[in-house]
């Protein structure tokens, strides 16, 4: 709890500290952003996603010193730290990452002016700091939504973001306030953020739709309405044939439920079929007709 504490008012932020801060996160978001390894993976979704910058948007809050220094303080870190990530990208790739991205978070760079000023106000332990609080708690409680629906389509990707989202959730009420009354009406309201969030999650499971096989394409099937077409393990979803009317050809649509790897089955008329294996993954697939697998009936 003294950590936490510490963590959340305890820290003397220095102009110095800042600048360091927002340097050394900038470099590590983008080399997250170009390491293969990670990618579709917790680390790679700080590029993308909020839930960490929030962490660091109410530490520098609740250790300025006032509503004028937290505001010019989340404006300069968001300013150093989010070019960094876009222009270490361009150095290293020879890309033009800053000139095609950035301009999408320059508004949220402008924004964290008067969100750090009013976030200060949350250090005068009331009941209306809550009310500043509970808006960066329902929009990280969406973030958990999301982790939680690819954590199930896809686990363990995705986990550790998940799990940050509701422990943060839950430090946040405890970490600012003092005031006890504050603190349990922050920490309830945490609660049942989660809570609906989890039910809206699982009850939206994330699909993945998209077309496997189109006829006469790259991986050499050939089919028309009259062909059956299912997937090996109906866990994974469904598979079905339509026409196209942009191609003005046939195609299998795949609605995928989860990853992982399965088999495609194409069937003709005469009972004769063709085998193609797929490894799901999160936003991508890879298709190859498997050896040996035309089967006659």
């Amino acid at each position: 709890m003294e950590k936490v504490k510490k963590l959340f008012g305890g820290i003397d932020l220095t102009w110095k500290k800042v600048i360091i801060f927002s340097i050394i996160a900038g470099v590590y978001t983008a080399i997250m952003s170009m390491l293969p390894i990670v990618k579709d993976t917790s680390f790679e979704d700080i590029k993308v996603s909020f839930e960490v910058w929030i962490l660091f948007g109410i530490i520098i809050i609740m250790n300025s010193k006032s509503a004028k220094d937290s505001a010019l303080k989340c404006f300069v870190f968001f300013l150093i730290s989010q070019p960094l990530v876009y222009l270490i990208q361009d150095v290293i790739k020879h890309s033009n990452l800053f000139m095609a991205y950035y301009r999408n978070w320059i508004v949220w760079t402008i924004l964290t002016i008067p969100m750090g000023f009013i976030g200060y106000f949350m250090k005068k332990d009331k009941w209306w700091g809550l009310v500043i609080l509970t808006p960066m708690l329902v929009f990280l409680g969406l973030h958990y939504m999301g982790f939680l629906g690819k954590t199930i389509y896809n686990f363990p990707h995705h986990l550790l973001s998940m799990l940050f989202c509701i422990i943060t959730l839950i430090i946040y009420p405890i970490g600012i306030f003092t005031n006890k009354k504050v603190r349990i009406i922050g920490i309830i309201i945490s609660i049942l953020i989660i809570l609906i969030t989890s039910v809206l999650a699982i009850t939206n499971n994330d699909v993945y739709n998209t077309t496997v096989l189109v006829n006469g394409g790259s991986t050499g099937a050939v089919f028309d309405d009259s062909y059956k077409v299912y997937l090996e393990d109906e866990s994974f979803g469904r598979v079905y044939i339509e026409k196209n009317e942009s191609l003005d050809d046939y195609v299998v649509n795949a609605e995928f439920k989860k990853a992982g790897k399965t088999n495609i089955i194409l069937e003709n008329p005469n009972g004769n079929k063709e085998v193609y294996e797929i490894d799901i993954k999160s936003n991508t697939y890879d298709i190859n007709k498997k050896l040996g697998s035309d089967v006659n009936e």
